[in-house]
Order: C-alpha cells, then structure tokens, then sequence
C-alpha cells in the first residue's frame, strides 16, 4: 500500500475541494464514503433539492468522468493529493428549462454553466443573440439599470462575449457595450432570477445546448462525433457539430447494448436498421454508457406522474415564488413610495433652497431698495432745489425773451430807420455825386475860359509891349519934330479890354476858391456822417432783405470819399475798396 493509503487509514478521514460555478467549498470526508455520501453532504450544504442532474466531474488525462454514486470516492481514478478537487456540474441538461427546473438555487447553477460553455465557445451562439444574452446577464448581476450608477465603462471588465463574436466585427469594447447597455436598460424590473431563466430559455433553443459530444467510428470506419443529449441520440460529422446527419430520439429507440468495446442502437421500427458504432477508448465508452442511460431515464420520468417529493418541491416553489412576487410588489410599492418621497423631498429642498434664495434676494433688494429709497428722496431734494432753480431761471429766461422781443422790435425799428438813413445817405452820395460832375464840367469851363482870358492877357501884353516900344520912338521923334501923332497910336476900346477880364478873372478864381473851402467842409461832414451810419447799421444788417444798390455797395466796400484837388477845379468822388 502506498503511504498516502497508510496515513488515509491511519487518519480515516480525507480533505475535498468541490468547486461549484461560483464558489468553493471544502468538506472533510470518511474514508469509507461512497460517491452518493459526499454528493448528498454537499446538496445538503447547497440546499439543492434538485439532485438528480448533477453530479462531481473530475479529469482523468486527456478526457473527463464522473463520479459514480455507488462507488467509494477514493476507488476512482482521481489524484489523491490532498484537497481531492471535484467539480460540482450539471450532469443532465432539462428539456424545458421554465417548466423542470424548480429550485432558485438549481437555476441559478444552470444559467452559471450554460453561461461559461457559450463564452468558452463549447455552445455555438450567433452575435445578436450573444448581445441580448449578455443584457440578461447584466441584468442578473447588477440589477435595475440606473444612469447615474451604470456610466460608460463599468462592464469593461466583465467578460460578456465569446471572443469569436468579438473578433468578428471591427468594434471597440466601447462600441459593444453601448449595444449591450441598450437591451440592459429594456429589461427594467426583473429580479435575478427572472433574468436568469430568460437567459436559459434563450440557450436552451441553441444547437449544441445540452449535447455532449464523442468521436466515434462507424462499422465502416469512418470518423463521426455522437451527441448525447435529453432528446436522443445525434450522429453528426466532426466538421458540423450544429446539424446532425441522422437522429435516435429516445421515444424511437428500442434498445442500446455496449459489447466488445461497441455500441448498437435498435430503433423501434424493425424495419430500420441497427446502427453500431465504437470508440477507440474505453473510458469514453463507458461514459458514453453512463449518459445514455442517465438521459433515458430522465426522458422517461418527465412523461411519467411527478413522485411525492417531486410534488412537494413544486408546490412550495409555486408558495416560495408567489411569496417572493408578494414581497417584491410590495417592495416595488414601497421602492416607489420611496423614490416619491425621496422625489418630493428633492423638491421641498430645492424649494427650501429656491425659498431661502429668494428670501435672501429679497433681503438684498429690500437693503437695495432701502438705499435707493434714500437716494431718490435726496435726488428728490436735489430735483426740488434743481427745479426751484429751473423755475426761476425759467422766470429769468422768460423775462429775459421779453427783453430780447422788446429789443428785437425795437431793433428792427432802429434798423428800418438806418436803412432809411442809409438810402438818403445813398440818395446824398447820389446827388453829390451828380453835382461834383457838374461842377466839374463848369470847372472845365472856367478852366477854358481862364485859359482863354490868359491868352488874351498875353497877347495884349504882347501887342501893348510893342506898341509902347514904338509909341516911345515916335513920342520922342514928335516931340522933337511936332508933327501930328500918327494914326496907329490911337487907343480903341478894343485894345484896352484885357484889363476887364483880368479883373474877372481874379474875382471867379476867388469865388471858386470859396465853394472850394466850402466843398471840403461839406464832404468832409458828409464822409463822417457815412461812416456812422455804416458803424451803426452794421450790426442790424439782414442779408436776406439786403436792396440790389445796398448788395452792389457792400460788395465794392463802397464808403464814398469826396476829394478836391487843388490844382484843379475838378470835383472826384472815390470809392475806397
């Protein structure tokens, strides 16, 4: 005997570790413990009243086998290092998952089972039906979707998808789990264990759900897999595990015999012919056997009455589970009691808030209204003083338009009467004007007849010379001869007539020295007297009722200034520019 065998015996107890889908237990065992005494310790410890679909799967090289009940569990052909590892799995899969499967608990290790074989790619399932899979599973795990919980990225770690689904679209994880989070969200209102037979209902429609396959050859040699499943027997080629060349469902099946290392499967129908087949290993062969026999049985107790326990477990999981709805509508009216209370306090605190905002506004535009009340009474004071100030300015203005009307008029009379001064000052100038011309032409008159009066005054000087010069040559040759005075020394009264001129002319030349001096006095009365009136006029001058003659003088600038000049007898009137 091997010494780990001695210290078995020598202790009577060993270690063993079963591992269930999601949790790990370890039980210490008697050595002389069958197979059927470790199974029950540990459905006991699971609560598992559903036993006859599971079993403990260990690996034996290259294949798997399963513990059998009626065999003690140290005479199978597991390690016998310490902890002994067993794997608690679903040995037979039901046909109709919602109707068969009772326990909460044999649901929940199902739905963990079928989900590792999808993800692990051991069942074929399509990528719209992995996505809505996946949502269930979300479902189950988290709950009710909540926005502001369930944000972007919290499945990044979660393993949702077969691999080959995702490596066969170009699709970032995001991407996915947008798509996922999308069905997530329609499923409101499940609890877990709804969500979990949803996902089973959903596997158990897939093609390779519940088989398990085995290579095996036909009596002709030729490689094919068998598919052993609730239904029945499958023959499927090793390249297309998704349809089955021929089906044996087991309602058809008269009789299977394992002999010499080969299977024979007898239809019912004589007529159809015996199907034989074999595996090349043993172990295969006998657990081929093992699940044939295992299913069959199954197939016929579902047709059969239920038993008493089987009864039993069905009512109190219809009482457990209408317990359950009872108490989660009552928690769904409570939870929704809540979310209302929980609704309408967020109100009242934003209210309260909005509230103490507004009172603490108010507060503020009360203060603000407070000053700006006493600023307004002191701009009313100002505006009062300002208006005071308007209404005597006001009086001050309007006695001051008085005035300024009063002036206006006033103005305007002084103004028409300057321009009636104007134009007799005009009138004036004219007729200076016209008289300097004519005295002007007299001037030249008297000039031409001085002129003529100075001629004549040198001629007879002249002729009065030469007549003297020879009057006293012949005086003296009379005085010495004493003849008669000869003819041409007779003085007419023609010859002494320069002398009246002379005299005229001296008179008119002291005359015209005398309107002369007055002239001047005249002009020079009259270019002051111009001058005011310009001084004067000029400031009350309107340019829109401006006379033609008053234009033309304002443009020449025309102040007329009367010169006499005293060489001359000439009269000028200048206008100054």
């Amino acid at each position: 005997m091997g010494l780990n065998s001695l210290r078995r015996k020598q202790a009577k107890n060993f270690n063993v570790r079963i591992t269930t889908m999601d949790a790990d237990m370890e039980f210490s065992c008697e050595v002389k413990w069958k197979g059927k005494d470790l199974f029950d310790l540990v459905c006991r410890a699971l609560g598992l009243r559903e036993t006859w679909f599971f079993g403990f799967q260990y690996d034996v090289k290259d294949t798997v086998a399963w513990i059998k009940m009626d065999k003690k569990v140290l005479d199978h052909d597991v390690s016998k290092e310490e902890p002994i590892t067993l794997n608690f799995l679903a040995k037979f899969y039901p046909e109709n998952a919602e109707e068969e499967l009772v326990q909460d608990i044999t649901q929940h290790l199902f739905f963990l089972q079928v989900k590792n074989k999808i993800l692990e790619e051991e069942i074929y399932c399509p990528p719209e039906a992995s996505v809505l899979l996946a949502s269930y599973a979300v479902q189950a795990k988290y709950g009710d979707y909540d926005p502001n919980v369930h944000k972007l990225g919290f499945l990044a770690q979660e393993e949702l998808l077969p691999k080959r689904v995702i490596n066969l679209y170009q699709m970032t994880a995001e991407m996915w789990e947008e798509r996922i989070t999308s069905c997530y969200a329609e499923h409101r209102g499940r609890t877990r264990e709804d969500a979990e037979m949803e996902y089973l209902k959903i596997a158990q429609d897939l093609e390779m759900y519940g088989i398990n396959y085995f290579p095996i050859r036909n009596k002709k040699g030729t490689d094919l897999l068998l598919g052993v499943d609730a239904l029945g027997l499958h023959i499927y080629d090793p390249d297309n595990k998704l349809t089955p060349k021929c089906s044996f469902p087991w309602n058809e099946i008269r009789n299977i015999s394992y002999s010499d290392r080969e299977f024979a499967i007898k239809p019912l129908d004589k007529k159809t012919d015996v199907f034989k087949f074999n595996s090349s290993k043993l172990k295969v062969n006998k657990l081929i056997l093992q699940l044939c026999m295992g299913n069959h049985d199954l197939f016929l107790r579902r047709r059969r009455v239920d038993s008493l326990e089987v009864q039993q477990m069905k009512a109190q999981a219809r009482e457990e589970r209408a317990r359950k709805r009872v108490e989660r509508q009552r928690l769904e009216r409570e939870k929704h009691l809540r979310e209302v209370a929980e609704r309408a306090r967020d109100d009242l605190e934003r209210r309260l808030i909005q509230l103490q905002d507004e009172a603490h506004m108010a507060n503020d535009a009360l203060l603000r209204s407070e000053e700006t009340a006493d600023l307004l009474a002191e701009k009313a004071q100002i505006a009062e003083e300002e208006a005071t100030l308007l209404s005597q300015k006001a009086s001050e203005a309007e006695a001051e338009m008085q005035r300024i009307k009063v002036t206006a008029i006033r103005s305007e009379e002084e103004r028409r009467m300057m321009e009636q001064k104007m134009l007799e000052a005009e009138m004036m100038a004219l007729k200076m004007a016209d008289e300097s011309e004519r005295r002007a032409m007299e001037a030249d008159q008297l000039k031409q007849d001085l002129q003529e009066a100075r001629d004549s005054e040198r001629r007879a000087k002249h002729k009065l010379l030469e007549i003297t010069s020879k009057s006293t040559y012949s005086v003296k040759a009379w005085i010495h001869t004493g003849d008669a005075m000869p003819p041409d020394l007779s003085f007419s009264r023609e010859n002494l007539s320069f002398d009246f001129k002379d005299t005229d002319m001296k008179r008119l030349s002291m005359e015209i020295e005398k309107e002369k001096v007055e002239y001047m006095e005249k002009s020079k009365h009259l270019q002051e007297q111009l001058n005011e009136l310009k001084t004067e006029i000029e400031s009350l001058k309107l340019k829109e009722r401006e006379t033609l003659l008053t234009s033309l003088l304002t443009d020449c600038s025309h102040t007329p200034h009367i010169a006499y000049h005293s060489n001359t007898t000439h009269l000028h009137i200048k206008h100054n520019r």
